[in-house]
């Protein structure tokens, strides 16, 4: 008796007999699931719009990432020479807590948005990698004040941090231009549904 689930499909995949409703079995296959083609859906699109959480996120994204830039360069400069270790380190701590406010705010966003803080199917990845991004910085931050890490592996975690956060940093950018795409997509899409 074989009832499992991969099992059926296979052999009914391999069945291509038109009697098989006569035997209880459903003729033909179910139709593939519809992948959803658009980023938002027009209401979670008009709840976006609305959402003061959406400017919020627009004005931090770019002050975190010129955090990054200046820190990035000071903590190469640690690095290369061994001079401003103090200076480094406070420009980590500062992104470290912009990161903070922008995964929470965003949280929100996500929300008001989609209905949930976390892991909307629009932004699955993005939020898998930003959990791990939030975990490096924090362990950096853990390192620091338990003094675990030596000043060198401190700037060593950081710069980990920093790459997973270039990463997440891309992944959000490329879903800001589809997003940006969609409505003339959506409009194209509209024109030859009404066209037929």
């Amino acid at each position: 008796m074989f009832t499992t689930r991969p099992f059926s499909r296979l052999i009914d995949s391999l069945d291509k007999s038109p009697w098989g409703s006569v035997s209880g079995r459903v003729v033909g296959h179910p139709p593939a699931p519809v992948s959803r083609l658009f980023l938002y859906t027009p209401e979670q699109r008009l709840r976006r719009d609305a959402s003061a959480w959406t400017r919020v996120q627009g004005v931090l994204a770019p002050i975190q990432f010129a955090v990054f830039l200046v820190s990035l360069g000071l903590v190469l400069r640690y690095l290369a020479t061994g001079d401003g270790l103090l200076t480094a380190t406070v420009s980590i701590v500062a992104k470290t807590c912009l990161l903070y406010t922008i995964m929470i705010t965003g949280s929100i966003w996500e929300r008001d948005v989609f209905g949930k803080y976390l892991f909307a199917r629009a932004f699955f990845w993005e939020d898998v990698v930003s959990i791990l991004v939030l975990a490096l910085h924090t362990a950096y931050l853990v390192g620091l004040l338990s003094g675990a890490l030596d000043p060198t592996r401190q700037m060593w975690l950081a710069l980990a941090a920093y790459t997973t956060y270039v990463v997440n940093a891309t992944q959000f950018l490329l879903k800001l231009r589809a997003a940006r795409r969609e409505p003339v997509a959506m409009s194209r899409r509209a024109a030859i549904g009404f066209s037929k």
